[in-house]
């Protein structure tokens, strides 16, 4: 009782539990849905999800996931409501390394989709992964 007493033990429990909550604070914003090559696999196979690669023509046409929708980042808000009839579907975004699907996961959110992952690393990491590429 006297540790829980001391104004000194109090700061320092205050300080760690402040650290550890903005430890946290980016999962928690993220809300898991950057997914590992592993768990978009399940995505896609156990719940059918609607995948679309970001990239542009040409890096959709030197290799892509087997089931994956092109449609290029910079006609994604003029296509926005094309992109799944049913908001709650799940949908896979793809880039090369993830940070243009990270940007259009928010014009999705924003739209109205309510399950949208990413594909941690993007297309670079499923290669890394020895997972299937179509051309």
């Amino acid at each position: 009782m006297k540790f829980f007493a001391d104004y000194t033990n109090l700061g320092f429990m205050l300080a760690a539990l402040i650290s550890s909550g903005l430890l946290l604070w980016p999962n928690l914003m993220r809300r898991g849905r950057d997914l590992s090559t592993q768990q978009a696999t399940q995505l896609i196979n156990h719940r059918n999800a609607t995948v679309i690669d970001l990239r542009s023509a040409e890096e959709y046409g030197r290799g892509r996931l087997p089931q994956a929708r092109h449609l290029a980042f910079d006609a994604l808000p003029a296509k926005v409501m094309q992109v799944a009839k049913n908001k709650a579907h799940p949908i896979l975004l793809i880039c090369q390394t993830g940070r243009r699907a990270h940007k259009a996961q928010v014009i999705l959110r924003q739209a109205g989709y309510t399950e949208v992952f990413v594909l941690q690393g993007g297309l670079t990491a499923w290669q890394q992964a020895g997972m299937p590429v179509t051309q």
